[in-house]
This record gives structure tokens, C-alpha cells and sequence, in this order.
């Protein structure tokens, strides 16, 4: 996969794409991350890349222009992208979504700032995200976030396939709880077996693989009901519909 970052502030990403698992799928092939200043494609002379809103306003609005020319240059060169717009208006960002992205051969993430976008940059936008309802400066984290999502997602990244099935958001208790909609992960644990008087459950020395499966599913439920209920009901709502439409 080839993902290409529009930003005005790209060294924020030298340290994430330089460590952990995006440096070690860079490594491997996987992904090809390429970072671009937006303010090399503006055609001020002080490589201006924003200005005032028209009708007044606080702040500064992105220009159309860098993003404009920088979006056809790209798309001049390789696989046809798919364009994403990270702003605060966007459809939320989920792990199905990121399952979504995974699938494409090449991204381009457009990084918002300031009071937003000129508006008409969405006439070359393919889909607009956000990965959450809070206020950030800029788009730049929520990229980060996309990109380690996605690129967690593809073919040989992680160590083991199983690694990203049983995760929170992911399909364990898929069957009942509606797959990428599922429970929150279950608890973990690693040696020392007793800390301090802290004990690991001794149902995960059993050998007994159907038990531990049980256990770790009723644990999940348990942490997903006082965590994040909503989940549960979302994926209950899921369920009922699919069976409706069958």
C-alpha cells in the first residue's frame, strides 16, 4: 500500500512512522508512507497555504489551491488514490472503516487545520473522517491514527494472523455481538504468575482451550457492559436487523 499525507506540519509524523510497527512495515514492504508539505505546492510567494474566510470570521481557512494542485500532481503518478479528508465533520472512524482503507492500494490523507477547508476541495475528496467528537489543531494526529489502524490490517504486518481478530472492536464474539462491531478485549496476562500477592487466574493454566475461550467471552461481555454498553446494543440492534432481512 502507497499512502500520501498533505499537511503543513510534517515532521510531527517522523516520529511515529520511524518506530514500532509502521517502521517495521516499511521495512517489509508493506506500506510506503510519503509525508508532503503542503506549503511546496503553493504558488504565493511566501508559500502561503491558508488565508482569512471570506465573510469574515476568526482564523485562518485552508486555501484550495496547494491542496488542489498538490491532489492532481499525485494523482498523476501510480494507482488512482483514494482521497480522505480528516476534519471534525467527518463520518466517524471505526474499525470497519479501517478494514475498508485496508482494501484500497493507495491513499492520500488530507490533513484539515486552522478554522477548516475551503469547501470546494471536497469536489476531489472521496470520503471525509473524523475519529472523534472533541476539537484538535489539526488533522495531523487523526491521520496518524488512520495510519496505524490501516496499516496494522495489512497481509504479513503482524506477527500472527490471529493478532488483530481478537482485539477490542474485532471479531471475537462476532457470531452474537455483530463481527466488527464486537466486544471490548478480554484481560491479559504474562508472567510474573503472582505479583505482590496478585495472582493471574488460574483457569489460564488449565490446558483447557474451550474453557479459556469461555472464560476470556464472559470476561469481554463483562468489560464491555461497564465500559462501553452502547457496543452491546449496537451490535444486538445489528444482529436483529440481519435476521429481519434474511
Amino acid at each position: 500500500m502507497i499512502i500520501d499525507v498533505l499537511t503543513l506540519f510534517p515532521k510531527m509524523f517522523e516520529g511515529p512512522l520511524s518506530e514500532s510497527m509502521l517502521k517495521r512495515a516499511a521495512a517489509k514492504g508493506a506500506v510506503t508512507v510519503r509525508v508532503h508539505d503542503l506549503r511546496d505546492f503553493s504558488r504565493d510567494k511566501h508559500r502561503k497555504a491558508d488565508d482569512r474566510p471570506f465573510g469574515g470570521g476568526p482564523g485562518m481557512v485552508l486555501s484550495i489551491q496547494p491542496i488542489g494542485d498538490a491532489l492532481t500532481r499525485l494523482k498523476r503518478k501510480g494507482p488512482r488514490p483514494f482521497v480522505v479528508l480528516l476534519s471534525a465533520s467527518g463520518r466517524r472512524f471505526d474499525q470497519r472503516s479501517a478494514r475498508r482503507l485496508s482494501k484500497r492500494k493507495r491513499l492520500v490523507l488530507v490533513c484539515g487545520h486552522y478554522e477548516g477547508v475551503d469547501a470546494r476541495i471536497r469536489r476531489w475528496i472521496d470520503e471525509e473522517l473524523s475519529i472523534g467528537d472533541y476539537v484538535l489543531t489539526g488533522g495531523e494526529l487523526p491521520a496518524m491514527v488512520v495510519i496505524d489502524c490501516v496499516v496494522r490490517l495489512l497481509p504479513g504486518v503482524l506477527g500472527h494472523e490471529d493478532s488483530n481478530r481478537e482485539e477490542s472492536f474485532s471479531a471475537i464474539g462476532g457470531s452474537a455481538f455483530g463481527g466488527e462491531r464486537g466486544l471490548l478485549e478480554y484481560p491479559q496476562y504474562t508472567r510474573p504468575r503472582v505479583f505482590r500477592g496478585l495472582k493471574v487466574p488460574e483457569i489460564l493454566f488449565s490446558g483447557d482451550h474451550s474453557r479459556i475461550a469461555q472464560w476470556r467471552l464472559q470476561k469481554s461481555l463483562e468489560k464491555t457492559l461497564k465500559a462501553r454498553p452502547d457496543l452491546i446494543q449496537k451490535s444486538q440492534n445489528s444482529k436483529v436487523k440481519s435476521q429481519k432481512y434474511k
